[in-house]
């Protein structure tokens, strides 16, 4: 298996399936979906599903970073070989779309071919947020922000992982 990471997403091979989504989402929750939805549907693919149990362990790896006041991804056991997703930013100034726009804003960099070959800078990394949400195979996200007295964390998580290893990625 080939493994990659940079901060912002994590290559791996397909892990145990998350449960199923459920309903009941507050609404920074849908808001985090309908962010993700907004760049799959201008990609051409599917959109995600929200996924509780992500978010739940996304608000868990969230809160140890704000601990920590650090961000840095877990590792590819602790995330189950989930995708994974980082941002941090000022406590209290960003809305939910503007964290996910953060990662969207990478697209500008984003050319199709087989990952990691898919950036106009010669680096997967300065893609790999926008890669990991339009991924096509990737059908679930759960996402959490916490917050220390400075920063707020987001993490989002996806199910199955994204950004694996000579897979084509392009517009559909």
């Amino acid at each position: 298996m080939t493994v990659l990471a940079a901060v912002g997403i994590v290559l791996c091979a397909v892990p145990e399936r998350p449960a199923q989504a459920q309903s009941g989402q507050a609404p920074h929750e849908r808001a985090w979906l309908a962010a993700h939805n907004a760049e799959r549907t201008q990609f051409g693919v599917e959109p995600l599903r929200w996924n509780s149990r992500l978010a739940r362990e996304a608000n868990g790896w969230a809160i140890r970073l704000a601990n920590e006041g650090v961000l840095r991804h877990a590792s590819v056991q602790e995330r189950g070989g989930r995708g994974e997703n980082l941002w941090m930013g000022t406590a209290g100034y960003y809305t939910a779309d503007q964290m996910i726009g953060h990662f969207a804003s990478e697209k500008q960099y984003f050319r199709p071919g087989p990952f990691p070959n898919v950036s106009s800078t010669g680096n997967w990394a300065d893609v790999g947020h926008y890669t990991q949400i339009v991924w096509a195979e990737t059908r679930e996200v759960g996402c959490s922000a916490v917050s220390n007295a400075r920063f707020e964390v987001l993490v989002c998580r996806y199910w199955p992982a994204g950004n694996i290893r000579g897979t084509v990625i392009a517009p559909q």
